[in-house]
């Protein structure tokens, strides 16, 4: 028998506001930042998982990964991973921490990691990228890992099954078809707001070039804004572009709908976060008044249940689903099922650090055995921070190509993890030491202007 021996966390951060990497009209100076977990057995044996934020408060997160992380230690791994859905629940219902959400927030993102991290070891150990361990999966498997718990009233265990059961038909084909071609992928490496309407339009047509037929501008600024650079991406990349938008949960309703209107001329498809991802009704208003304009949430919706309700309201046209907002593997794939259930096209988040690296398995596994189409549906691609990841995304074409080693793709290079620990690795000491020497410099500055004033003014 092999138990869990160790739970390890590092607060992994990259000085991304220094470049605006990543800015947009909420979040305005990113550190592009993660609570980095990984769970080593007895016998060696090691599973990874990671939670994104945005900077300051990730140290929040890996300190509750380590309370949660007390749960596993000296658990039997075997029976662990022969049970992934009752070592989730073990995470996400345990009777303490609930307290913290229940099932939201920095508590239901930490358990999330180690429930991620789980899956990590058991695709591990089985030798496959975790799209294909759960795509080979018997459809009972993969019912008995979801919890249904608060969702039953759109999606029960038997609509589920259902729907697997359907998916088996061609999975075979689909699979070589995912490893031969890939999946759909978008950019919003062009679209930050902390960018020149130079840069906008010289990375815009590299994406266009690179094969992306979709790409994502941030708006919300200032409406003025919007529309020049919107005008701006019409005039020089013409009509057929699909260009989304993304507010970033800027607006309240009203001025969500008469924001959207004003920017309606030059057709975005969608508009995303338009307004709060808890704002169930106001979402669907928003939809009823923005149309044909499409609306699109998820990355910051905290779980199963309010995904639930956004789709039983006609709220949303598009779910995009976080690989570490939610508690992980589990819950996305439920979330993936009651999208399917309501006929609605998964679009995932991805960017920041880790994030194309996981959500894009959840894209294979629904076009593999649940939803099995590509219509409409695309993979976020933010070409940021790959080469810290023992495993970085390929992106070929505008495609997203299919990952090919062990596991969820978490992993980053131990050299990466050290270097950018926050805040006593190298990386920010020598970030520390510029912004030491910029500010003595400045103040040297301020020092040799004030010498130059009128003596008899300084007397003064």
């Amino acid at each position: 028998m092999t138990t869990i021996a160790s739970v390890r966390t590092d607060d992994v951060r990259f000085p991304t506001s220094l470049e605006l990497d990543g800015s947009d009209a909420v979040n305005v100076d990113p550190d592009y930042s993660a609570a980095y977990v990984q769970i080593t057995t007895e016998s060696g044996e090691s599973g990874h998982g990671l939670v994104f934020t945005a900077g300051r408060g990730n140290e929040i997160v890996a300190r509750a990964i380590d309370s949660y992380g007390d749960l596993l230690i000296g658990k039997n791994t075997d029976e662990l991973l022969a049970d992934l859905g009752a070592a989730a629940k073990l995470l996400v219902h345990d009777s303490q921490m609930r307290w913290l959400g229940p099932e939201k927030g920095v508590s239901h993102m930490a358990a999330g990691a180690l429930i991620n991290a789980l899956w990590d070891l058991a695709a591990r150990r089985a030798g496959t990228p975790l799209w294909r361990f759960i795509a080979e999966m018997e459809p009972e498997e993969i019912v008995r890992a979801v919890d249904f718990t608060h969702i039953t009233d759109a999606l029960t265990p038997e609509e589920a099954l259902e729907i697997l059961r359907r998916g088996q038909e061609g999975k075979a084909e689909r699979i070589e078809q995912l490893q031969r071609e890939g999946f759909p992928a978008y950019t919003t490496t062009p679209g930050w707001l902390g960018y020149s309407d130079e840069k906008l339009i010289r990375l815009s047509k590299e994406a266009v070039a690179d094969g992306f037929d979709l790409i994502k501008l941030k708006v919300g600024g200032s409406l003025e804004d919007d529309r020049r650079r919107m005008d701006l991406v019409r005039r020089e990349l013409g009509p057929d572009l699909r260009v989304a938008i993304d507010a970033n949960q800027r607006w309240d309703v009203n001025e969500a709908i008469e924001w959207v209107n004003a920017l309606a001329e030059f057709d975005p498809w969608w508009i995303e976060e338009a307004t709060s991802t808890d704002e169930i009704l106001g979402h669907a208003r928003i939809r009823a008044e923005v149309a044909p304009v499409k609306v699109a949430t998820g990355e910051a919706v905290a779980n199963r249940i309010v995904f639930k309700q956004l789709l039983q309201a006609g709220g949303i046209d598009i779910m995009q689903i976080d690989a570490t907002r939610v508690a992980g593997v589990n819950e996305n794939l439920a979330n993936l099922l009651l999208a399917a259930k309501f006929g609605v096209p998964v679009c995932p988040h991805a960017g920041g650090v880790g994030l194309c690296e996981l959500v894009q398995h959840f894209s294979f596994i629904d076009y593999a055995v649940v939803s099995t189409s590509q219509q409409d549906r695309y993979i976020e691609f933010v070409d940021h921070l790959h080469e810290h990841f023992v495993e970085p995304v390929r992106v070929r074409d505008g495609r997203y190509q299919a990952p090919v080693q062990p596991g969820i793709g978490a992993e980053m290079h131990t050299a990466s993890r050290q270097r950018w620990t926050f805040p006593e690795g190298p990386g920010w000491q020598e970030v520390a030491g510029r912004a030491a020497v910029t500010g003595a410099k400045r103040a040297h500055a301020d020092s040799s202007a004030d010498t130059d004033t009128d003596p008899m003014e300084t007397s003064r």
